[in-house]
């Protein structure tokens, strides 16, 4: 039961069976519109069959003859038995939007599952769902799936699947086909079938299979959540055939195999010796990590390794992989410095160590040390694909080590102790308080730097984050947007040590992922009765806005406020470069094709159309504490609540 349920306040559950008891409801008078529209007719509730249904489904009907009855009716789908195996596999929510391809699993879930374990979450688009179960499986650390129709809902999601393939995030994707083109009704049914309805997939997802029989999709679901949860995680594929899901399968003698997870690849003891010498003779070392941590034992692992060597820490965009509020933490600037670089689960460890000029002849050179040398713990090595360049430039390592990065760092500190000398922990007194003085004065530059224009309109960035902070600092909190486009300011300003402070990006870097990954996210962290937190970018927000209802209807509490700088800023910021590069002038046409102006979109009244409380734009910095204040209190009674704010670029 979430903390709203356990509140005074009424919500849905409550509604439905007070109202199934007499009670009055008047307590109803000035909830929101959404909580008055649409509690009767929640999100979560199915209708359970009438006795007559039963009857129909369990005994012959009367009036009609045998052959009538093989005809015209079926007493046990196979997609009930779909269900059964969603069940098995404890996948607690399927986010799709409606298609008769698979109409029959939609069936059962809501009526033969009475839509609970799995429950169907309401998309107004394909993309959304995917980045929605992206969001989820990153702050759960567990995968739901998505349900898509045909050919065109696979096209719809292929984005949102890019990312999800990017950012190593597991989640499972069920595709409604028609396989018997001799079954297919004519028409729309022929256009959304494809003979390899997995193909324009398989190039950015781990698996794909398409089950001929109910046995075989059991047994094929099973295997997809193995593979999707082995590291490297990513999204699977298994296609559900329409015949499948609406023929009789009494009769048949059907099981569900038994998950077996996969255990986590560890590295090669020989190499992780290796490595930890190599660490420990090392003047300078220095580790950098990426998507090393899957939760918060990765995290606290890593403290341990770090403290040994007293060797700072350069924590990448992935996910958050060590506390910024450690005296280790430090930035990327180290690596320059550095002999000996642990590299733990980088997508990119070329570019931890060389560096690319974007001008008219792209050079590259490197940052670190000649002598520098490399160890490059990952998985990455273990899978990767050919056409999508998302694997980036190949960087030679002077030790590479294929394993997954958390599990094989126990091995790695215990031979980094064993093979320490007195004399480097005497060494590592000294190296502590160099670093946390460092730590100490980057704190102290952040803290200056925000409060410049901190009272401009548009309101900066930093200042938007520090009154967040003031009204969020004690509460159970989860960053679930990415703060890149915002001058990195809630990782700068903000203390970040648990794994759900912060969860990373896209992976993909694809535009439309934002809004719907945070009311994803935000649903895992609702169990937990934790504020999700999303700050917003407008022109990301343009893509999928419809989430915003899935919001408001499924009840997912959510703190919105938009980053809402009335622009394509990245894409703004490039022709300044290239007009600048061409010597044209950067100021006039930079704006044209990246403006989101002239008329701006009213994004709080495009969220308050689809449900949510909603205030802004608000321009006026003094502003914003009163709005966060009656937005937390909407959150407090279980909605979601959003508030924009026009703000200066970065």
């Amino acid at each position: 039961m979430s903390d709203s349920e356990k509140k005074g306040n009424l919500n849905r559950r409550q509604f439905l069976s007070s109202a199934a008891a007499g009670v009055a409801v008047s307590s109803l008078a000035g909830t929101s519109k959404v909580q008055a529209g649409t509690a009767a007719k929640s999100a979560g509730t199915s209708t359970p069959p009438s006795p007559a249904a039963l009857a129909m489904e369990y005994e012959e009907p009367a009036g009609y003859t045998s052959a009538q009855i093989d005809e015209y009716f079926v007493r046990r789908p196979g997609s009930d038995f779909m269900v059964d195996v969603l069940r098995s596999l404890d996948i607690e929510y399927i986010t799709t939007n409606p298609g008769s391809s698979f109409r029959g699993l939609h069936e059962s879930i809501v009526t033969y599952g009475g839509n609970r374990g799995p429950e169907l979450l309401t998309c107004t688009h394909e993309e959304q769902a995917v980045a929605m179960a992206h969001g989820f499986a990153k702050a759960a650390r567990r995968p739901i799936a998505s349900l898509l129709h045909g050919t065109v809902g696979f096209q719809h999601a292929a984005m949102a699947v890019y990312n999800a393939w990017c950012d190593r995030a597991p989640v499972i994707i069920l595709g409604g086909n028609h396989y018997d083109a001799t079954e297919r009704r004519g028409g729309v049914e022929w256009a959304h079938s494809a003979q390899d309805a997995a193909g324009v997939l398989r190039d950015y997802v781990k698996w794909d299979d398409a089950p001929h029989s109910l046995q075989h999709f059991a047994e094929s679901m099973v295997r997809a959540y193995k593979i999707a949860m082995t590291p490297p995680m990513g999204p699977v594929v298994v296609m559900i055939d329409g015949h499948l899901q609406e023929a009789e399968s009494h009769g048949q003698q059907l099981s569900i195999p038994k998950l077996a997870p996969t255990q986590a690849p560890i590295g090669d003891l020989t190499a992780l010796r290796q490595a930890a010498r190599w660490l420990v003779e090392a003047e300078s070392p220095v580790i950098v990590a990426d998507w090393m941590a899957h939760d918060q034992t990765g995290i606290d692992r890593l403290v341990v390794l770090a403290e040994l060597l007293q060797a700072p820490v350069v924590n990448l965009r992935g996910r958050l992989n060590f506390p910024n509020t450690h005296h280790l933490s430090q930035s990327g600037r180290e690596v320059s410095r550095a002999d000996v670089i642990l590299g733990l689960e980088l997508n990119d460890p070329w570019s931890v160590i060389n560096d690319l000029n974007d001008r008219v002849h792209r050079k590259s050179e490197r940052t670190a040390r000649d002598d520098a040398r490399l160890i490059n713990l990952s998985v990455n090595d273990l899978y990767l694909k050919s056409n999508y360049q998302n694997f980036q430039r190949y960087q030679p390592a002077e030790l590479s080590i294929a394993g997954d990065a958390q599990a094989s760092l126990p091995f790695l500190i215990e031979e980094v102790q064993r093979v320490m000398p007195r004399a480097r922990k005497r060494l590592n007194s000294d190296r502590e308080k160099h670093w946390r003085d460092a730590h100490a004065k980057r704190r102290a530059q952040s803290l200056d730097a925000a409060r410049y224009a901190w009272n401009a309109s548009p309101v900066s960035t930093a200042r938007l984050y520090m009154e967040l902070w003031q009204q969020v600092k004690n509460r159970d909190w989860a960053m679930v947007s990415e703060d890149r486009q915002q001058s990195s300011w809630a990782r700068r300003l903000w203390p970040m040590e648990k794994y759900h402070h912060y969860m990373g990006g896209s992976g993909g870097a694809g535009i439309g992922y934002g809004a719907p990954a945070a009311v994803g996210a935000a649903l895992a962290h609702q169990a937990d009765g934790r504020l999700a937190i999303n700050v917003q970018r407008d022109g990301d927000m343009m893509f999928v806005p419809g989430v915003f209802w899935t919001a408001a209807h499924h009840r997912i509490p959510l703190l919105t406020v938009t980053h809402n700088n009335r622009a394509y800023h990245q894409e703004y910021m490039h022709l300044q470069r290239m007009a600048s590069r061409r010597r044209r002038g950067i100021d006039g046409n930079a704006l044209v094709g990246n403006s989101l102006d002239d008329p701006p979109p009213d994004l709080a009244k495009i969220a308050s159309g689809m449900g949510c409380w909603s205030v802004g734009p608000i321009t006026d910095p003094s502003d914003l504490r009163p709005a966060i204040g009656r937005a937390l209190d909407v959150i407090d009674n279980g909605e979601p609540a959003f508030i924009d704010v026009v703000c200066q670029p970065r």
